[in-house]
């Protein structure tokens, strides 16, 4: 007689719920920072002083400079009457006030001469050049110095019976001809000193990316038989088209808003007053704050477009080289 043995087989466990499976695999293991729920918390905690300075000294600012430009303010007296924006019909329908901005043209070529006078000196010193060190220091050198200082050196290099007619009258070639005393001299000849000054600034940038690029393209130029210009053709500007973008942006910035040189050397006399210097001068001596925030305003609009309109024509993309 056989025997029939019948198994029931036992249903599979149920699955635990989410929480109980959390809180079974955090009883396995200590608590740790990351379970804390402030970590999330805590970048923003890194960021809060370096926001709030940013806010209070950039953003208010800019705000209130956009406020005054529609007021009447003369910087000193407690009432602001709303003027709209008679302010900006001013600046747009007094010729005088643009005018300035032709000057910008000279330190824009300076700015020209500047970049091609730096990104020669970074391609050559780039290469093993005796010592290159000591030229780089030399170059760089002119933009450590304190503007203020630099305008009183070459107040007295320019003036009459000064460095520059001392060093001509040595050579031969004497003359007395007052550097600052027409606009087109005086012009040139702070355009030269921003040229001076700035290319320290731009060589180093200059360097820095192209000492960036990888060795291994110019061996594999060198042995192709790549002259030294078709490495700079091919390699080098390739490889250093943001930078160089840079550059451009900052050249054209730095030549609308020049202030300080112009300020000390000149005082914005014999046709040397800049946008900046004419701004400050309705602010502090002629009590048009109001109108001065304008320009403010303007000159900021002004530089925003052409980054834009620049950065529209010659956009940052990926450089490979290889």
């Amino acid at each position: 007689m056989t025997r029939t043995t019948t198994s029931t087989a036992a249903p599979p466990p149920a699955a635990p719920h989410p929480g109980e499976r959390r809180t079974r695999r955090s009883a396995g293991r200590p608590r740790t920072w990351r379970d804390h729920p402030l970590r999330r918390v805590t970048p923003w905690l890194f960021l809060l002083v370096p926001l709030a300075l940013l806010v209070t000294f950039t953003y208010v600012p800019v705000g209130n400079m956009i406020y005054y430009s529609f007021t009447d303010w003369d910087g000193v007296s407690p009432d602001r009457h709303h003027v709209g924006a008679d302010n900006y019909v001013q600046l747009f329908t007094r010729p005088e006030l643009f005018r300035v901005f032709a000057v910008s043209l000279y330190y824009l070529a300076a700015s020209v001469v500047q970049i091609a006078i730096a990104l020669w000196f970074a391609t050559v010193l780039s290469f093993d050049l005796r010592f290159r060190n000591l030229f780089k220091g030399i170059l760089f050198f002119p933009y450590l110095i304190n503007g203020v200082a630099i305008g009183f050196v070459f107040l007295y290099f320019f003036q009459d019976g000064g460095t520059l007619d001392a060093i001509l009258s040595f050579l031969g070639a004497g003359t007395d001809h007052a550097w600052l005393g027409d606009p087109e001299s005086a012009n040139t000849s702070l355009a030269g000193v921003s040229v001076w000054r700035f290319t320290g600034l731009n060589f180093v940038l200059f360097l820095g990316a192209i000492q960036s690029v990888p060795g291994e393209l110019y061996e594999a130029a060198q042995l192709d038989g790549a002259t030294r210009w078709q490495q700079f053709r091919h390699i080098i500007v390739p490889g250093i088209r943001p930078v160089l973008s840079l550059s451009v942006i900052l050249a054209i910035s730095g030549s609308l808003s020049v202030f300080e040189i112009p300020y000390i050397m000149t005082g914005g006399a014999t046709g040397t007053s800049t946008f900046v210097i004419q701004t400050v001068k309705l602010a502090f001596q002629f009590n048009k704050t109001g109108l001065a925030s304008a320009c403010a305003v303007v000159l900021l609009l002004i530089i925003l477009l052409i980054t834009w309109v620049q950065r529209r024509l010659v956009p940052d993309e990926k450089v490979d080289l290889v």
